[in-house]
């Protein structure tokens, strides 16, 4: 399946309903359906009978299948370069990036608590169920050459684009890298708010430079690290558009 465009958010009143949709998004037809049903269940529905073992074979998994995938891709990048390139596509955000595209969020299994605190679009459970769902595919076809054809169909947009530096580097560092390369000082990450309890708290941040014409970024997620990347990247933008628009001009 094409990777370039999420798949619409649906409505199952059940797994059963979603099934269908469900194997179509993953290019993969389940023979024992229970084992993707499990795959899809968070523990706050089942805190004894949920996907966290499949999350833990599916993360290996995933591991050496980009590894290998990175390997003969690009041939004459080094061991450390791979590495990099590597945890850049095994990371949260792009595996959030995957199950967004999937259309996951319509079939998770979550507890009634869990699904009225915003679970759905949780980046943690999100990224879980990626790796939970390799692991099942794995165990039901009892191949590796099944479940690798699966992953590389859904991280070949990321595999493809993970040798631009840009990807590689996060966006607190390419701030960082934008304001030093101008000679401006570096950025200021305060936070401002933490609602909620652990293990599902969310932290608000707010990112300001001291460049001319600049308006401080405020962001939340659901880990301090998380708020500030996003901050970093919306602030990015910021200041390129100021560039580009001549708003603001530069002396390096």
């Amino acid at each position: 399946m094409s990777m370039s465009k999420q798949v619409p958010r649906q409505r199952y009143t059940n797994f059963e309903q979603g099934l269908q949709s469900l194997q179509t998004q993953l290019g993969y037809r389940f023979q024992d359906t229970s084992l993707a049903k499990l795959a899809l269940t968070h523990r706050s529905f089942d805190g004894k009978i949920n996907y966290e073992r499949l999350e833990f074979l599916g993360d290996a998994l995933l591991g050496m299948i980009i590894g290998e995938a990175l390997y003969y891709q690009y041939p004459k990048q080094n061991e450390g370069r791979l590495t990099r390139m590597r945890a850049t596509l095994v990371r949260q955000e792009s595996l959030v990036e995957v199950a967004q595209k999937l259309g996951l969020s319509s079939h998770l299994i979550l507890g009634i608590g869990e699904r009225k605190g915003g679970g759905r679009e949780r980046a943690s459970i999100l990224a879980d169920t990626v790796e939970s769902l390799i692991g099942a595919i794995y165990l039901d076809s009892q191949s590796i050459d099944v479940v690798k054809a699966c992953v590389l169909d859904w991280f070949s947009e990321l595999i493809a684009n993970v040798n631009d530096q840009r990807v590689l580097k996060d966006a607190k560092s390419r701030l960082q890298e934008w304001l030093q390369g101008y000679k401006f000082e570096l950025p200021n990450y305060d936070l401002l708010e933490t609602q909620g309890n652990a293990p599902n708290q969310i932290f608000i941040v707010r990112c300001e430079v001291d460049v001319p014409h600049t308006t401080a970024i405020v962001e939340s997620g659901e880990s301090r690290r998380i708020a500030e990347q996003k901050t970093a990247e919306k602030m990015i933008n910021q200041l390129n558009k100021l560039v580009n628009d001549r708003v603001i001009k530069l002396k390096s």
